[in-house]
């Protein structure tokens, strides 16, 4: 690997939008690590995208598994000393789907709440866990980066506006909470780690076709992939500590 090659390592991406990351970013000429609680599925998903011409490698990453994470870490530092993007990707719905009308078991009023637990703890807890654990790795690299994968649903604006388009939609106390704590950890990871020269934004790839909605979404992977891809090679001039989506920024 050359020395200008860039390092990126992505949650959740042994398949969906995760991989469409993994995937484009190998294309761009980086080496990609396939971070994934299964490890069979992320070698598997290694392979494929290595035979595509990509330097794609698997590691295993539960990001609710704190030994697993630091194991991660020292494998990453021993193959390549630094990690210049983190693309927190990996999440859960906690009821498989998100946005059908029949998901019932996230409405507030009778979600329970080793759900709500469980959720929080992989699309909110993880990313801290992963992020506190790549810093150090991040901050050998002259333009760090990192990327949280949110939802337009995370947005408090489009979600309370009763003529929005998520008005048709059942009130979740899981899935899209965890996705606005996740835009106010953005930004005070942006806040933070601004003076150091990091860039933190987090994207929303849109109602993209995957398993989390039983490929009812009208977007490709590749297309709902672009915009965090973007975020993740954005140059020096770039924005940090917003949240933006395809058209451009999303409402708080």
């Amino acid at each position: 690997m050359s020395e200008d090659t860039k390092v990126a390592l992505v949650t959740g991406a042994n398949k969906g939008i995760g991989r469409g990351v993994a995937e484009q970013l190998a294309g761009l000429g980086m080496a990609v690590l396939v971070g994934a609680r299964d490890a069979r599925r992320g070698e598997d998903t290694a392979a494929v995208l290595r035979a595509g011409g990509g330097d794609v490698r698997a590691v295993a990453l539960d990001v609710t598994d704190s030994a697993g994470i630091a194991a991660a870490a020292v494998e990453i530092e021993a193959r390549y000393g630094r990690l210049d993007v983190l693309v927190n990707n990996a999440g859960i719905t906690g009821s498989g789907q998100v946005s059908p009308a029949e998901a019932y078991d996230q409405v507030p009023s009778s979600v329970e709440l080793g759900m709500v637990r469980s959720v929080f703890e992989t699309n909110v807890f993880g990313v801290i866990a992963v992020t506190q654990a790549m810093l150090p790795l991040l901050r050998r690299s002259s333009a760090p980066r990192i990327v949280n994968v949110s939802s337009h649903g995370a947005s408090l604006a489009l979600t309370s506006d009763p003529d929005g388009p998520f008005a048709g939609l059942l009130p979740s106390a899981a899935y899209f909470p965890s996705k606005t704590a996740l835009l106010a950890l953005t930004v005070q990871y942006a806040n933070e780690l601004r003076k150091d020269g990091f860039l933190v934004n987090a994207a929303a790839p849109g109602y993209v076709d995957t398993d989390s909605n039983n490929h009812t979404g009208f977007l490709t992977v590749a297309r709902g992939a672009a915009v965090v891809v973007r975020l993740a090679t954005l140059g020096v001039d770039g924005p940090t500590g917003g949240f933006f989506g395809e058209e451009g920024p999303v409402p708080w």
